[in-house]
């Protein structure tokens, strides 16, 4: 039975160039390819979930422009609960710049715009319908102080909360996560945020396990094509990755988080739900773009019936 998950976070249009390969400091490259998109680490979470079966609530900023209208439109057409998105007066919409290479691997600029208009008050808004949620998805896309309070008011309430750390954030402060159930960064952001090696398997046991003092309940260390790392109080389990041949790697780790909560939500161990997130990963990066890779519950389980784990 499927669960039901509220995202606290951003959304974005993504512009995305493909490139025939990365420019140097100060060139000017022609490009092969431009597209529109929609995104945002938040919105890219809320939609994984949603085409996997959730049924999802968001709580966001949209920009009182054109793509803030066209945001609202993609999100409704997935099955989102809007009731707590609100288009922040006289405010863009946030955009992210995306250029890609032929390997699939990319660079992502992001301006917040109406993102970064998302307060502690626009959470207490919303908690009568946060208190119904099985799980809260959190990221670092909105100003810290809203995450924060985000936690504080999942805490208070008892539904368990889900933060992605991205775009990393120096200034995290580790002592405001501690009511965390998770708490998922990739490795660069595991170094980043714990200021410890990362570059063996021990290293991210070890710099994960830092993270565990501070109260968070679970870590979950995502390593892209090496797949994940659980890491809780009694040991650490390695997840599997799934063998596919990338054609785009952007919105990947949101992909693997929307759907880590959306099994999560739904009543999976931890374990069976990041293997399930691995391959639902998987399968997006054989599609160009973020949230048009998703596959929908019938096309994973499609998927899931002809590969292997690596």
């Amino acid at each position: 039975m499927a669960g039901r998950i509220a995202m606290i976070g951003s959304n974005n249009v993504d512009l995305v160039t493909n490139l025939p390969r990365m420019p140097l400091p100060g060139e000017t490259l022609a490009g092969t390819r431009f597209s529109t998109g929609f995104g945002g680490k938040g919105a890219n979470q809320a939609v994984a979930a949603a085409r996997l079966g959730s049924a999802v609530m968001m709580v966001t900023r949209v920009g009182d422009d054109g793509f803030g209208q066209d945001v609202l439109r993609n999100l409704e057409g997935h099955g989102i609960d809007l009731t707590h998105a609100r288009v922040a007066k006289g405010t863009a919409n946030g955009v992210a710049s995306i250029f890609v290479d032929p390997s699939g691997e990319n660079v992502i600029v992001i301006v917040a715009g109406a993102n970064g208009t998302l307060t502690p008050a626009d959470v207490d808004a919303a908690a009568d319908d946060l208190i119904r949620c099985d799980l809260i998805l959190l990221q670092l896309e909105v100003p810290l102080e809203t995450v924060y309070h985000a936690i504080k008011v999942a805490a208070r309430l008892g539904v368990p909360a889900i933060l992605n750390p991205a775009p990393a954030a120096p200034g995290l402060d580790l002592a405001a996560l501690r009511d965390l159930s998770w708490f998922c960064p990739n490795q660069t952001e595991l170094a980043m945020l714990t200021g410890l090696p990362v570059a063996t398997e021990d290293q991210i046991a070890a710099a994960a396990q830092s993270l565990l003092v501070h109260g968070i309940g679970n870590v979950v260390v995502t390593l892209g094509a090496r797949g994940a790392r659980l890491v809780t109080a009694g040991g650490v389990t390695a997840i599997p990755a799934i063998r596919v041949r990338p054609v785009d790697t952007t919105g990947a780790g949101d992909a693997f988080i929307g759907a880590f909560a959306h099994f999560l939500a739904a009543g999976a161990a931890p374990e069976q739900a990041l293997a399930q997130a691995a391959g639902y990963a998987a399968l997006s990066v054989t599609k160009p773009g973020a949230q048009g890779s998703y596959a929908s519950a019938q096309e994973f389980a499609a998927f899931q019936a002809t590969t292997v784990q690596s």
